[in-house]
């Protein structure tokens, strides 16, 4: 895969499609490499006119890891957000944009559709916030403003997540099923083969659970986007899943509010990925909110 120079780091990233068309974006979520965006959702977006990049965020997979910034207290700086207190953190999701703007420089992209899935939703409404003559259309799937008001994660899979997985590959893609059971789409079937693969392929392309808790802190460190959300001007979609129990379907509600003349898609059955029935709807909606842009 090539890599890019950009904001002191180096990112790593793969296109799809004509050069000649639309250039589209897609920015993944916590601890998600750029592979869990699928190779055949991405060929259908090339196939809808579209080129289409996708990559590896900072501390991911084989874009720059952070180590020399150690390991987070994450637990710590979970109470410390929720009590209103601050969090330290090597890096914001603010920085995260900056890497997602210089990717894009780096491409001699000036303007592209951005499509943000949980933490890259963070991303891409930021990226919009700050940087939002880069920003030609926002999509904004299973995310949140950052207001901590808002339903939280059950427990249940607030402990799925914050459990170390076992060492190893079986161990990781075994915990990758375990995550994505807790996570997922009860409307939709669980693909547990295609999730042990990709699972399985991420710990091959590597792994860096130190680098998925400094993104996390970036998370908490970042505050609420409510109040600058409303100078984004980028025409924008929110799609949420009424079952999602990582980020809760009031988040996107919240998202949508807070975005003037965003329209909000809810997908009942819908939890915290992308099973295949989900498919057709996102990508729907990303060419009708492009069409505007």
């Amino acid at each position: 895969m090539p890599r890019l120079a950009a904001n002191s780091i180096e990112i790593e990233y793969e296109q799809f499609g004509d050069s000649a068309n639309p250039p589209l974006l897609l920015i993944m979520g916590l601890g998600g490499q750029m592979i869990l965006w699928p190779d055949e959702f991405c060929g259908q977006l090339a196939d809808r006119g579209f080129h289409v990049t996708r990559f590896d965020n900072r501390d991911i997979g084989r874009s720059t890891w952070l180590t020399e910034a150690g390991t987070p207290d994450v637990m710590t700086a979970m109470m410390s957000a929720m009590s209103g207190g601050k969090v330290g953190a090597a890096y914001t999701l603010s920085d995260m944009a900056a890497d997602t703007n210089g990717l894009l420089e780096g491409l001699d992209i000036d303007r592209a559709h951005i499509v943000g899935i949980s933490m890259g939703g963070m991303i891409a409404q930021t990226l919009a916030i700050e940087h939002p003559e880069r920003v030609r259309t926002l999509t904004s799937i299973m995310s949140t403003t950052g207001d901590l008001s808002l339903p939280q994660a059950t427990p249940e899979v607030t402990a799925v997540l914050l459990s170390p997985p076992p060492p190893g590959r079986e161990g990781i893609a075994e915990h990758g099923v375990q995550l994505f059971r807790a996570i997922g789409s009860p409307g939709f079937p669980f693909d547990e083969a295609m999730v042990r693969d990709v699972a399985g392929r991420c710990f091959d392309r590597g792994n860096n659970p130190d680098g998925v808790a400094r993104q996390l802190m970036a998370i908490l460190a970042s505050g609420d986007r409510t109040e600058h959300l409303a100078k984004v001007k980028a025409p924008t979609v929110v799609i949420h899943g009424k079952a999602d129990p990582l980020v809760p379907y009031e988040s996107g509600v919240a998202t949508a509010k807070a975005i003037a003349g965003a329209k909000l898609v809810s997908i009942d059955g819908m939890g915290h990925d992308m099973p295949v029935g989900v498919w057709p709807t996102l990508l729907d909606e990303i060419c009708a909110v492009a069409a505007k842009g």
